[in-house]
């Protein structure tokens, strides 16, 4: 694990022992940029926890990756060195959260929410503890995602076989990919746009709001309205700091971060519609039938059954899921 800077983990401690009438001080670290949904639900979250707690909880949140990459935040809040962080490298804490990132799971996000908000979800989060984390709230990380490429439209797994895909190292991706026949490249987020344009990639997959944000729409000619998987963004905080607070302060944080989740969500729903608008002025747009979805969903299935076929989760906890969205 990369160190906190010097200067970093100072700041930290001199807020942690000048923050006035404080009796606990929470550092938060994420790896979003201070405009981001993540990062605006999180002050609100401060300003929450602050004023209900009557300044007994100290909030101090920093974004950016200030505090360290996505895997180091989250190693920090398992040691305990940092109290908090939100999304990143969420099958750290447990592999069962892969079950939300399976294609073609979720219609849409409303569905996904409602499940990340049940018992079911609970019973999700609850795992988390098994490796020192509390999960009082999850919702969705930036969106559903969606693939754009310069060949042709996609409208059958036909479509898919053989299109130079970009995708990240994330496993269900991968997996996914692989599944529909795609030839996948691995190209850093940062070089995609030039990827894209001298035709190393075909096309890449993202959530609306990152293909605007990186002008994806620019160099490509085709976007799919696929829906075809979503990332949960779960509020982890380290089980031992929070095991320590009082009750009533454990209300308290529990509480806000339930209601910070909800905003999270709010806010990125309303910008993914701005993004959306963005990238259909300057791009061919069809979206997948039903017909469509069944026939990605049919060729996708090893993905589902392997990762129950390895441990990843289990069946039981995924048919509980299928039952909470009638499917």
């Amino acid at each position: 694990m990369r160190r906190i800077t010097v200067l970093t983990l100072g700041a930290i401690l001199i807020l942690s022992i000048c923050a006035l009438g404080a009796d606990y001080t929470m550092t938060i670290g994420h790896s979003q940029p201070e405009t981001s949904a993540r990062h605006k639900a999180l002050l609100f979250f401060e300003e929450v926890v602050e004023k209900a707690s009557e300044g007994a909880i100290d909030v101090e949140v920093y974004p950016g990756g200030q505090l360290g990459s996505e895997a180091e935040v989250m190693e920090s809040v398992q040691l305990g060195v940092v109290q908090a962080t939100e999304g990143g490298k969420f099958e750290v804490a447990t592999k069962t959260y892969l079950l939300y990132t399976l294609p073609f799971l979720f219609d849409s996000p409303e569905q996904a929410l409602e499940v990340m908000r049940s018992d079911v979800g609970d019973l999700i989060n609850k795992e988390a503890e098994t490796n020192g984390f509390y999960v009082p709230a999850c919702g969705i990380a930036g969106g559903f995602r969606q693939w754009t490429n310069n060949v042709r439209p996609i409208e059958t797994p036909a479509d898919m076989v053989g299109l130079k895909m970009r995708t990240p190292g994330i496993d269900s991706i991968m997996r996914t990919f692989d599944a529909l026949e795609a030839n996948r490249q691995s190209i850093a987020y940062t070089e995609v746009y030039v990827a894209l344009l001298q035709g190393v990639a075909d096309g890449q997959e993202n959530p609306y709001s990152n293909i605007a944000q990186m002008k994806f729409y620019e160099v490509q000619d085709y976007l799919t309205i696929s829906n075809y998987q979503v990332h949960p963004n779960p509020f982890f905080i380290n089980l031992a700091w929070y095991e320590a607070l009082p009750d009533e302060l454990q209300k308290i944080v529990t509480s806000a971060a339930k209601v910070a989740m909800i905003y999270n969500d709010t806010i990125w729903l309303a910008e993914e519609m701005v993004a959306y608008e963005t990238i259909a002025a300057n791009v061919e747009v069809n979206e997948l039938s039903a017909a469509a979805r069944v026939a990605f969903a049919e060729k996708v299935q090893p993905v589902w059954s392997d990762y129950v076929t390895e441990g990843t989760f289990s069946q039981a906890l995924l048919d509980s899921v299928l039952d909470a969205i009638g499917r």
